[in-house]
């Protein structure tokens, strides 16, 4: 007696899910270029219905300011990630285990951020700042933490491994992303080219850790909770240090100890990945 149970085809996807699925590092840039010009929209329309300096936002640095004017935009653009992510059906895939893991010496780059966003916390002179200009700093970071984090190391890996990319392409362009996105301050912001010079080689160091801190821990909610807890401590401390705080010397070269541990750790990578690919191979 023949089995006649019917077979159920797979549902067959979407020209925009395959269009995506196929991947490689140009999709991760075309990615890039339009989030980043969709949260600058973002950012001006919101500075339209809450201008800075007026009675909503309040003085410039203000709590209120500091969520409706860096926090709100990346709060929308976060949202269109996420809605992003779920019009592919990636949300469990970007969000679980990763298919590749890390190793131990990879802690290096992660203990190294960590004390330095500790360092800083204990560093800020809470009475200047006050209670609510951090908790909204700390608010706004998780927003930071998620977007940046699930465009770059999210996104841009995914794409560069469906593409069959090594990992040093992947950390390498994932990183490069990251900075390229911090590039366009020289002409949002009133910084010089140097300070964004600056800005663009500690990002690409730092997004390289936060690779790091992917292959290590095996999920992208680990990063996230790591770039979220800098962002808020660094710019609070810059904005009010305490004074005689002899913890305040790890946060002040954090540019530098981050530069510096990311090309280390780069090296090592690049080393330890090209003798894992040989080991594969024999």
């Amino acid at each position: 007696m023949s089995d006649t149970t019917p077979t159920i085809a797979p549902e067959p996807r979407s020209p925009w899910k395959r269009f995506w699925e196929r991947g490689g590092w140009w999709r991760g840039v075309l990615l890039a270029a339009v989030y980043y010009g969709i949260y600058q929209l973002l950012s001006i329309a919101v500075n339209a219905v809450f201008p800075a300096g007026g009675s909503v936002r309040g003085e410039l640095g203000s709590a209120m300011d500091v969520f409706l004017g860096t926090g709100l935009p990346i709060i929308l653009g976060g949202a269109v990630l996420l809605g992003f992510a779920a019009s592919l059906g990636w949300v469990r895939e970007l969000f679980g285990p990763q298919p590749v893991r890390g190793r131990r010496w990879m802690w290096i780059g992660i203990v190294v951020v960590l004390l330095i966003n500790v360092s800083a916390l204990l560093s800020i002179d809470t009475q200047s700042a006050g209670a609510a200009l951090i908790a909204s700093w700390l608010f706004t970071g998780l927003f930071v933490g998620l977007a940046e984090e699930l465009l770059t190391r999210g996104f841009v890996v995914n794409f560069m491994r469906k593409a069959g990319h090594g990992e040093i392409a992947v950390a390498l362009v994932s990183s490069a992303v990251f900075a390229a996105l911090h590039a366009g301050n020289f002409f949002t912001t009133d910084q010089g080219l140097s300070t964004t010079a600056t800005q663009v080689v500690y990002t690409f160091f730092f997004g390289l850790i936060m690779y790091l801190a992917l292959r290590l821990t095996g999920r992208l909610i680990w990063p996230i909770l790591l770039h979220a807890s800098t962002d808020p401590t660094v710019i609070m401390f810059a904005g009010h240090p305490s004074k005689g705080n002899p913890l305040s010397i790890l946060a002040s070269l954090s540019t530098y100890l981050i530069t510096v541990t990311g090309l280390v750790l780069l090296i090592v990578f690049i080393v330890s990945e090209r003798r894992r690919a040989r080991r594969d191979l024999s």
